[in-house]
């Protein structure tokens, strides 16, 4: 009996925003929890972010059944929507900045007492007065800390609220039970290590605000009405209620509401929102333009052509996503060692407190000796004090967020200020891959070249002018939808002259035209097409020679049977190649052109740009075998391409890289997507990547510096867990504002 083929499974990926993770331990909780869900294919939890990318096998398992089980893990995971409002964002960070701000004022009184008494005044029922002052902060702003610990507790998970949790509420409640019974109070403890806990969340959810800062100016550009011609008449509308083939009215100085085709009105446009594009392109009837961006001057008539997530804006939000969404290589490790770090923690601290309890005379040596230079050491504290304050100091120093911190706000800077400059990075895997690649392999159309053939030569023969050979070949290649045929009218259609209508038309694949007008026999091609109507191509054989030896397409026009000239076509360098070219072999990456034209013409294209290697005559399908020749040779290669015949070499190549065309960028091959044709963007993203990874291993290493010193040192007993607790929060600060320094960074050549 014949096996019954199974159905491929249908995969959607989605990016949710996740509410509720204090840091990279709870990230990793999420994950786990998602991609141990049947029908859930991949799931990368990103933390500074708080969302998640997903993909899944809706006909398996719903969102909805994702949500519950994460709720059930302790988070909360948002599907009404892939972006959640603007106002919700804000409303958290205002969130954070009310508990901070009750906190502060609340342990500020607490300190300012606490002084007050270390001096020497006395303070009636100071014990009651702190311990009314720090309720509020413990059990009130800090409740969610306290009701996250119980959910990762429960979950089997330890996190982040944890440490705060146990660091902060046994101190507090000792310092109650010292009400009844003759125990050492830590109430000033338990407050300090909250509010210095909150302080440092309202500061790295505002640091994290602007590490996705590009992202949410992308959101913010769009327009928010539309004006439209309704039976001849103008009609604001929402955005959200255009269709296409609707008629858009754009106003000089007014966002264009969606992406469309300029139907009457010319103007430029400023693109620079799109493709990082300074100076104002101009545009004209039947060109297209992307929604969100500036009309300067002019009144456009715009037809809508697309809405919704299928416009240009929404794509590059959604690549963004994406990008920030995934995870670099290198991090893998960094989580798994995260998923360790608490419970790690939590073992040190009770090993520290039964240590100190077991070994007093030991400990308190080492006391006695930070006391001689640091001012919080106090070793003259009853063994049980101390083993309590080292534990608590233990707790409060760790610090996951650092090592959970590091890669993400990296990641979400450097794809964010790519996004502004036309660089849309698909995954942080092509980050850590482009920075170490030895060779940029390149396409020659449409990549190195413009991908427009022009005219660049007319070579008469005796009898014949400039103007009588154009107009003629012009004439018989009117009919013709070849690039050739086009540049030829084109170049006519410039020096003012008419191409007359012909009688007859024929075409012979790969050889010309032949075509009769005004009487005349107009042969337009290839030495064969001469060859095979009995024209002898010899007496123009030097020139036609010449004009291959620098890359132009020579083309053969023949009238009545008689040699009329030579016409040459080239598809020019763009400006930018050549430039990028160096600028790559200065940063020490090989360059190589695969291209189908012939030796002579890729020989010369590659020595005008630079390009020392060279592989032509290969095609579409070849491609993809020079590309593993060459990673055999190189190691590590990029492909750049156009991202439609290249797709194979693309996927096959370390780094796909794309060039975009206009508002065509969804390029599902390319890892990389080059919005503007020019190749400088290329060095721009190769200078991104290595900063950006640059500042992901600074971040690891500062993060790692931290806990492998901080934490020895706190069970030394050299460190209250008041500062413990200040340190812990300037740990996750330093690691986000060092992503935020990328902005800084010069990148890319000038």
């Amino acid at each position: 009996m014949k096996e019954t083929e199974k159905t491929p499974p249908l995969v959607e990926t989605v990016t949710l925003p996740v509410r509720g993770m204090s840091c990279a331990s709870c990230a990793a909780g999420v994950e786990a929890t998602l991609k141990g869900t049947s029908g859930v294919s991949q799931a990368a939890v990103n933390f500074a972010a708080e969302k998640v990318s997903l993909s899944f096998d809706p006909r398996e398992v719903t969102l909805d059944t994702l949500a519950r089980g994460v709720e059930q893990a302790g988070y909360h995971l948002v599907v009404d929507g892939t972006r959640e409002s603007q106002n919700e964002e804000a409303l958290t960070l205002s969130q954070a900045r009310r508990r901070m701000q009750i906190s502060s004022i609340l342990a500020g009184g607490v300190m300012i007492l606490m002084i007050f008494r270390m001096a020497g005044l006395p303070i009636p029922g100071y014990q009651w007065i702190i311990t009314l002052l720090g309720a509020p902060v413990v059990f009130g702003v800090g409740r969610h800390v306290h009701l996250g610990a119980f959910r990762a507790f429960r979950s089997g998970r330890p996190n982040m609220d944890v440490l705060v949790s146990l660091g902060s509420l046994p101190a507090f409640l000792a310092g109650i039970a010292a009400f009844f019974f003759p125990l050492q109070a830590f109430t000033e403890m338990a407050i300090t290590i909250m509010t210095f806990h909150l302080i440092g969340k309202y500061l790295e959810a505002r640091a994290k605000g602007r590490a996705s800062e590009a992202l949410r100016k992308l959101i913010q550009l769009g327009a928010k009405t539309a004006r439209i011609l309704v039976d001849g008449q103008e009609k604001d509308v929402d955005v959200s209620a255009l269709r296409p083939g609707d008629v858009m009215v754009v106003r000089p100085g007014e966002k264009i509401p969606t992406d469309g085709e300029i139907l009457t009105g010319s103007s430029h446009i400023d693109e620079s929102m799109a493709t990082g594009e300074p100076l104002p392109v101009r545009k004209e009837p039947g060109q297209p333009v992307i929604g969100a961006t500036l009309n300067q001057e002019g009144a456009l008539t715009v037809t809508v052509t697309k809405t919704g997530k299928d416009t240009f804006l929404s794509q590059v939000i959604s690549l963004v996503e994406e990008c920030q969404g995934s995870k670099v290589p290198i991090q893998d490790f960094a989580d798994r060692v995260t998923g360790y770090f608490v419970p790690a923690i939590l073992i040190l601290t009770a090993g520290t407190f039964v240590s100190y309890l077991v070994f007093p005379d030991f400990h308190r040596m080492i006391i006695t000796w930070g006391a001689g230079f640091l001012p919080w050491v106090n070793p003259d504290l009853p063994p049980l004090t101390l083993a309590f304050i080292t534990a608590t100091a233990v707790l409060v120093i760790a610090c996951p967020c650092a090592l959970g911190l590091g890669t993400p706000t990296a990641l979400m800077v450097g794809s964010g200020i790519g996004a502004e400059q036309g660089i849309l990075i698909r995954n942080g895997e092509a980050v850590q891959t482009l920075k170490d690649v030895s060779l940029v392999a390149f396409d020659k159309t449409g990549t190195i070249t413009a991908g427009k053939p022009q005219l660049t030569d007319i070579v008469p023969a005796p009898g014949f002018t400039d103007q009588e050979i154009l107009e003629r070949a012009a004439s018989a290649e009117r009919l013709s939808e070849h690039p050739l045929a086009r540049a030829i009218g084109e170049a006519a259609q410039d020096r003012g002259l008419s191409p007359k209508e012909s009688e007859s038309f024929s075409s012979t694949t790969g050889a010309g035209v032949t075509a009769r007008t005004g009487g005349m026999v107009i042969r337009v091609g290839s030495r064969q097409l001469m060859l095979q109507a009995g024209i002898d191509p010899s007496p123009l054989e030097e020139v036609l020679k010449d004009m291959e030896s620098r890359a132009r397409t020579a083309i053969l026009v023949a009238v009545d049977d008689r040699l009329a000239g030579v016409l040459a076509v080239a598809d020019p360098l763009k400006k930018s190649s050549a430039r990028a070219i160096k600028a790559l072999e200065e940063r020490g990456i090989a360059t190589a052109m695969i291209t189908g034209d012939n030796q002579g013409t890729a020989r010369a294209i590659a020595e005008a740009a630079g390009i020392t290697q060279v592989v032509a005559q290969v095609l579409p399908d070849g491609k993809v075998a020079e590309i593993r020749r060459l990673q055999e040779q190189y190691g590590l290669v990029a492909m750049v391409g156009d991202g439609i015949n290249d797709a194979p070499a693309l996927k096959q190549a370390n780094v796909g890289i794309a060039i975009g065309t206009g508002t065509d960028i969804a390029i599902e091959a390319a890892d990389i997507t080059l919005v503007r044709g020019d190749l400088m963007t290329l060095v721009t993203a190769v200078d991104l990547s290595r900063a950006t990874f640059r500042k992901i291993k600074e971040n690891f290493f500062w993060a790692w510096f931290y806990n492998l010193l901080a934490v020895p040192v706190a069970m030394m007993g050299l460190l209250h867990p008041m500062v413990g607790a200040a340190a812990m929060s300037l740990s996750s600060l330093n690691v986000v504002y060092n992503s935020l320094r990328l902005k800084r960074l010069k990148i890319g050549a000038s």
